[in-house]
């Protein structure tokens, strides 16, 4: 994907993002996993053990002292999935070398403290501590409940698992709380030692060092990394969407009722759907908001995602029940013709296009681009596009937003 990504030990691969305007350089660390159910909660759990303490540190005291000493530096783990992968791991945050205050390079040091977290933990008789386990354990499950509390991203995530039914992406990053309650000190270190070793292992770097000295101290940090077969990691599936779309309703105890939208997309061109969605529902000038509820007021709230590792826009809104869910059960108010001009096609002004244009220009990294011409078919979006480096003065953005797969309402009052 990027040049200046490589290999520097097996299956260790280092991305050199250089960068001389920041006061800060960034550091991040990732094991990369199949997202599965059986392991997507040791995953989970392994990285917020191992941020408890290391042999030199062992606790969260002297550990947070030794961070102080390079002036402040923070380390925090990170549980992500980004298609069928669930990527832990940890991402540095120090002072970037050119702005110490006595010329100190930080870059060899913090590399050196993410390698003791990774590779040198506190553990008593070949496990880890008992007690450092059952508290992360019970932060897990009370983070996998509390998903529930905020019920605008439950019905986003109830529309995942249904839109994704049957592929791993439906799993959550966090896992279920069976698995997590299952989860031991000796299993997770057994668990956590065949990770390290079958794992791809990818390391971003974000700062003005040079490229060898990133390299060497990462080198450095990893050397005890144990290598062994690597885990075969599964390809990105895409899935076309049916030709009937579903719907799913779920009653709770709330208020406002939660509305969310999934759709399957066919193209592949990663700017034209930034910027199709930032048109469509990602910004407080789309057409979701100014139409649906600043108009036409149909919603609380109406906005859209975009998953590129699915290639699944998202559409989520807060409503009136009362009006969404007449004898049918089904919305009849908040439907997406309300935003369309004849033909499905929404013209925008040069102004409003330039606008946007820009917000990509910013969110898109230098190695991916911003190509010309673009044109992309999709099942359930239409991306016409025309961009170029001229002024873009009289161009015209079409996108044309057909049937939704799921249209899931996850959160009526009982």
């Amino acid at each position: 994907m990027f040049d200046n990504r490589r290999e520097i030990m097996q299956d260790v691969f280092l991305t050199y993002l250089p960068a001389q305007r920041f006061k800060t350089s960034r550091m991040t660390v990732q094991l990369i996993a199949p997202l599965q159910r059986e392991t997507a909660a040791a995953n989970a759990l392994l990285p917020a053990v191992l941020r408890r303490g290391t042999v030199r540190c062992p606790d969260m005291e002297s550990l947070s002292a030794a961070l102080d000493t390079l002036y402040g530096a923070n380390i925090d783990y990170t549980v992500r999935k980004k298609g069928e992968r669930q990527c832990v791991g940890f991402a540095a945050g120090f002072i970037d070398d050119a702005f110490t205050p006595h010329g100190e390079k930080l870059l060899e040091p913090v590399s050196a403290m993410l390698g003791e977290l990774l590779l040198d933990p506190v553990t008593h008789g070949g496990r880890f501590l008992s007690s450092y386990v059952e508290s992360e354990k019970a932060n897990l499950i009370n983070a996998i409940r509390g998903l529930k509390n905020d019920k605008r991203d439950w019905a986003d995530i109830r529309l995942m698992q249904e839109m994704c039914a049957g592929e791993p992406y439906s799993v959550l990053r966090l896992g279920d709380e069976e698995t997590a309650g299952r989860i031991t000190n000796q299993s997770l270190y057994v668990h956590g030692q065949a990770l390290m070793a079958s794992s791809r292992v990818e390391v971003i770097y974000c700062g003005s060092a040079e490229t060898q000295r990133v390299e060497d101290a990462v080198l450095t940090a990893l050397a005890a990394l144990p290598r062994g077969a690597q885990t075969a990691l599964p390809e990105v599936q895409r899935i076309q969407a049916p030709d009937t779309p579903r719907r799913i309703v779920e009653t709770m105890d709330v208020t406002q009722g939660k509305l969310a939208m999934g759709y399957r997309c066919s193209s592949d061109d990663y700017p034209a759907m930034v910027l199709a969605n930032l048109i469509f529902g990602g910004t407080s000038n789309s057409k979701l908001f100014l139409n649906v509820r600043e108009r036409l007021s149909l919603c609380y709230y109406a906005s859209s995602s975009y998953a590129r590792s699915k290639n699944i826009l998202t559409v989520s809104s807060g409503v009136e029940t009362a009006e969404m869910l007449p004898e049918t059960g089904q919305p009849e108010k908040l439907k997406l013709s309300t935003i369309k001009k004849p033909h499905g096609r929404i013209r925008l002004s040069p102004e409003y296009w330039q606008f946007s244009a820009r917000i990509v220009a910013a969110r898109v990294s230098p190695a991916t681009g911003i190509h010309a011409p673009v044109h992309r078919r999709s099942r359930s979006c239409s991306v016409m596009s025309r961009l170029s480096a001229s002024p873009l003065a009289g161009s015209v953005y079409e996108i044309s937003v057909t049937k939704p797969e799921i249209s899931a309402v996850a959160a009526v009052p009982l």
